[in-house]
């Protein structure tokens, strides 16, 4: 499997902010979103061919038991569920971080779905026409539901980048084409790589949290290191 980078640090998203975590980056995204923060992993895809083997000896030796399955898109990866498999059998706890548009039947402790919404749209004029390959691929509610109804997931988050308050209308009928979806679930994130966007992003976005009973998503790992790699 293309894998970017491993490294341990603290998960800086979701339900379990603040816990100590080995990080496996995969490389490679059906997706291409406008404002991603992880582009030498989708965009222009880097890393290098790792043996399951070897990806298991690197999480072993980081000595976490959380492991983050990470990309890019991790679903993508044909040896996903041997990984997983391997993982589990050593007693680690499995967070698969995903957009939610392919599925694999396998085994995780969290599922930490991310629904694209219409705020990820690459340019129109971006490279391989990624506009309409993005936007016919963001959302696959078949999938969705699957994510919210199998029996191998253990616990679920609905994370949701959020760039402007009418984003809350998208997030709403997203919600509601799954269906079953507990608001303590669902966490709302500003969208933004430096302090100052977050922040400014917070101020209203920590207001419709409170009216809607979700949650509010930091990005710890932002605050605590920026917007760089191996974080």
């Amino acid at each position: 499997m293309k894998v970017a980078e491993i490294f341990t640090s603290i998960q800086g998203e979701g339900k379990l902010t603040g816990v100590p975590s080995v990080f496996v980056r995969t490389s490679g995204c059906n997706l291409r979103c406008a404002w991603c923060d992880t582009p030498y992993a989708s965009w222009h895809p880097e890393g290098n061919d790792l043996s399951v083997d070897a990806v298991v000896h690197q999480v072993r030796v980081s000595n976490m038991q959380h492991v983050v399955l990470t990309g890019g898109e991790p679903m993508i990866q044909p040896q996903l569920p041997e990984l997983i498999g391997q993982l589990k059998s050593h007693g680690h706890h499995i967070t698969v971080e995903t957009a939610g548009t392919i599925w694999q039947d396998v085994e995780m402790d969290l599922a930490s779905i991310s629904p694209k919404l219409a705020n990820s749209r690459p340019p129109l004029e971006s490279e391989r026409n990624w506009n309409a390959l993005h936007e016919s691929r963001r959302i696959n509610n078949a999938v969705l539901q699957q994510f919210a109804s199998s029996a191998k997931i253990s616990d679920r988050q609905w994370k949701f980048v959020v760039s402007q308050p009418n984003d809350i209308y998208e997030i709403e009928t997203i919600l509601a084409q799954i269906g079953s979806v507990a608001a303590q679930d669902v966490i709302l994130m500003p969208e933004g790589v430096c302090e100052v966007e977050l922040k400014s992003r917070a101020q209203w976005l920590t207001k419709i949290c409170q009216s809607k009973k979700f949650r509010f998503g930091t990005r710890l790992h932002i605050w605590l290191y920026g917007n760089r790699r191996g974080t």
